[in-house]
């Protein structure tokens, strides 16, 4: 399983031979101005919510790939209903794709659509596939339904945000990392603009100092699992 970092939520995920990219906010994103967008694979987009900084390029990429959008049915009627493949999920429930298996699970946060309307209900997936399972928090408030995580599904890595204003900071994605008992941790949601700007060397050593292991990938970096 490799996985990639595109930039503020933005990953591409390979497993077997299948691309994932999940929550494309790419072409706004200054940061994120050395990724070409039309370059990218995709077989499934996975949205965790509505919200533009996580939407933005999923017309883009789907016209380009022919990709099916993974998300809530309120999200993925919406995109059905302008002509793309959906698959449409709800909290709790799982789906065998041909990759591995998706479960969508609990968020804390809200969800619209640019133009106000409603995204839904925001979540998270957990991704088993390649021997290797991760699980994606989406944008999300510290919860603990995370501790129902690791009941079903041994994870290989986390990843979180830690930006923090808009989403958990790093205290309480420390303290996530051990609701869903996972050490390994891929931290996103951060610095793409001011609110959430961190200090990288403080997030590192506060994990380090908890025994855990922060990855703070720069853009267009991969790590494999």
């Amino acid at each position: 399983m490799k996985i990639t970092f595109y930039g503020h939520a933005a990953l591409g995920i390979e497993i077997n031979g299948t691309s994932l990219v999940v929550d494309p906010f790419i072409t706004p994103n200054e940061k994120s101005a050395a990724i070409d967008v039309d370059a990218i694979k995709a077989d499934y987009i996975l949205l965790t919510h509505a919200h533009q900084d996580h939407i933005f390029d999923v017309e883009r990429i789907a016209k380009n790939t022919g990709a099916v959008v993974v998300s809530n049915y309120e999200i993925a009627t919406w995109y059905g209903n302008k002509g793309l493949e959906a698959h449409p999920m709800n909290h709790g429930g799982s789906w065998e794709f041909d990759f591995g298996k998706i479960k969508y699970v609990n968020a804390i946060h809200t969800s619209s659509f640019p133009d106000g309307s409603y995204g839904g209900q925001p979540g998270g997936f957990v991704i088993e596939g390649e021997h290797r399972n991760i699980y994606i928090a989406g944008d999300t408030a510290l919860t603990m339904d995370m501790k129902l995580i690791p009941m079903q599904t041994k994870l290989d890595l986390a990843i979180l945000p830690i930006g923090d204003n808009f989403t958990m900071g790093i205290d309480d994605a420390i303290i996530a990392s051990d609701f869903v008992a996972c050490d390994k941790v891929l931290g996103y949601h951060y610095d793409t603009f001011g609110y959430i700007e961190i200090d990288h060397e403080k997030a590192k050593r506060k994990f380090f100092e908890k025994g855990k292991d922060l990855m703070l990938l720069e853009i267009g970096e991969s790590i494999e699992l």
